[in-house]
């Protein structure tokens, strides 16, 4: 088990080694999370809210498994990685071996419907409902019902460029912001307390025939959230 501090630096190589999806699917929106977003969101959960080390890791539509692999590098107890797509898993259990962390996490294809259990926390990147309107939900539905603290990332819901100028100028890359009225409805409903929201810039690369950039830089929220 990590007992010591991992170096930001140390823990973005790791990241940057876990491989993308070679084949992804636009109806799923596989993105893989940029390694700067997911250093990002690792180090809050593991050394501002102390809610990685020794603690049961869901990551929730794991994609190929840079999440998840961060949080059993960080000294995660118990660590699994959930997701529809076979051949997303089918990369994330190479990526496991390519860092060292083969019997660290375990894998398992399923709909994030069909998954039950209790977790300490719940790491997800889902997707951002630009394809599917509200696809995000039922992951944000599913990560509330099954974790104690839960980690989501969402899409920010306005095209704010002063928000966008104070993030890229941010020493932190990271900006306190209040929760689109939409998610706390959806979270105070679950019976859940939305704790911090984090506003941090999020870039993808040209993947689909549909891009016309090559590149796409967005605004996204981490929501910090408590149900326990």
């Amino acid at each position: 088990m990590q007992k010591r501090i991992v170096r930001k630096l140390d823990l973005e190589m790791l990241l940057s080694s876990v491989e993308p999806h070679t084949e992804p699917k636009t109806d799923f929106e596989q993105y893989t999370i940029p390694v700067d977003a997911a250093a990002r969101m690792l180090y809050i959960a593991a050394y501002a809210d102390n809610n990685i080390l020794g603690r049961s890791i869901l990551d929730l539509g794991c994609g190929t498994g840079r999440l998840a692999l961060g949080a059993a590098f960080l000294g995660a107890k118990d660590v699994l990685g959930v997701d529809i797509d076979r051949s997303a898993i089918r990369v994330a259990v190479e990526n496991s071996k390519r860092v060292g962390l083969k019997d660290d996490v375990d894998w398992l294809v399923s709909d994030v419907s069909a998954l039950r259990g209790e977790f300490d926390v719940v790491l997800e990147n889902p997707p951002y409902g630009i394809q599917k309107l509200g696809a995000d939900r039922k992951f944000l539905e599913k990560a509330l019902e099954v974790g104690g603290i839960v980690y989501s990332l969402h899409k920010n819901p306005h095209a704010d460029k002063n928000l966008y100028r104070k993030v890229k100028s941010c020493s932190t890359g990271m900006v306190a912001v209040s929760p689109s009225p939409f998610l706390e409805r959806l979270v105070t409903k679950q019976g859940c307390e939305i704790k911090a929201v984090y506003a941090m810039m999020m870039t993808i690369p040209h993947m689909f025939s549909f891009h016309t950039k090559g590149k796409h830089e967005f605004i996204v929220d981490l929501y910090v959230i408590n149900c326990g």
